[in-house]
C-alpha cells in the first residue's frame, strides 16, 4: 500500500463536456504486499456474517513510509465458505482461496475509508472526503463531496480535482476535474531540485 512516492509526469487531457483530468505515472502508488501493515483505531467491531471489520475513530493505517488515516475504515472480506454444488458435493478447494491465507490482502475483497481521508508518504500527501481500495481490480478511488476537492501535493506542486482513481499494479493515476478543469500549481524550483 506504498500509496505516494515518485515523481508527477502530469499530462493534460480534455474529456467530454468540457471537462478535464490529468494523468500521471506514479510508481510508488503501487500495492505493496511485502510490508507489514500496522492498524490503530479508538474501536474495532468484527462482523462475520456479514464478512467485514469495522475499524473507528482516529483510523490510522501505516506501511513502510506510507500512513494513510480516516474517521471510519470497513474491511469487505471475501466469503471464505465453500458453497456445496447442486448435487450436494463439495467443491474442490480454489487456488485462490489457498493462496489467500498464505498472502493475508488476497481474501479482502474491499476497504472503504470515510470521514476525511490523509495519506502521505515522503513529501507527497493527498486528501478527500472517501477512499475505495476494490482488490479484484486493484483500483484505488478517492473522492471529494459536493463542495470540497481532492487535493493532490508534491512538495510545493498541488493538484486539486473531485476523483482520483490509482491502478495499484502499475501506478497509472487520473485526477478528473469537479466538472470544470483541474487545477495545478507546479514549483518550477521543485523540478530543477529534481533534475540535480
Amino acid at each position: 500500500m506504498a500509496f505516494i512516492a515518485g515523481a508527477f509526469a502530469l499530462i493534460l487531457t480534455a474529456t467530454g463536456a468540457g471537462a478535464q483530468q490529468a494523468s500521471a505515472t506514479m510508481p510508488g502508488m503501487k500495492l505493496s504486499n511485502d510490508q507489514p501493515i500496522q492498524i490503530e483505531s479508538d474501536k474495532l467491531e468484527i462482523h462475520d456474517q456479514e464478512h467485514t471489520a469495522l475499524f473507528t475513530g482516529n483510523v490510522k493505517v501505516v506501511q513502510g513510509t506510507t500512513t494513510m488515516q480516516s474517521g471510519k475504515m470497513t474491511v469487505y472480506y471475501k466469503d471464505k465458505a465453500a458453497k456445496p454444488a447442486a448435487d450436494g458435493a463439495q467443491p474442490a478447494a480454489q487456488p485462490e482461496q489457498s493462496a489467500s491465507l498464505a498472502s493475508g490482502s488476497a481474501d479482502i475483497d474491499k476497504i472503504l475509508v470515510t470521514d476525511k481521508v490523509f495519506l502521505s508518504s515522503g513529501t507527497q500527501t493527498a486528501t478527500a472526503d472517501d477512499g475505495n481500495f476494490d482488490m479484484a481490480s486493484q483500483t484505488f478511488i478517492l473522492t471529494a463531496n459536493e463542495g470540497n476537492k481532492v487535493i493532490l501535493s508534491d512538495g510545493p506542486n498541488v493538484f486539486t480535482g473531485c476523483k482520483l482513481t490509482v491502478h495499484m499494479q502499475t501506478g497509472q493515476a487520473q485526477l478528473e476535474s469537479c466538472g470544470g478543469r483541474v487545477q495545478i500549481q507546479l514549483d518550477p524550483k521543485s523540478q530543477q531540485q529534481k533534475q540535480n
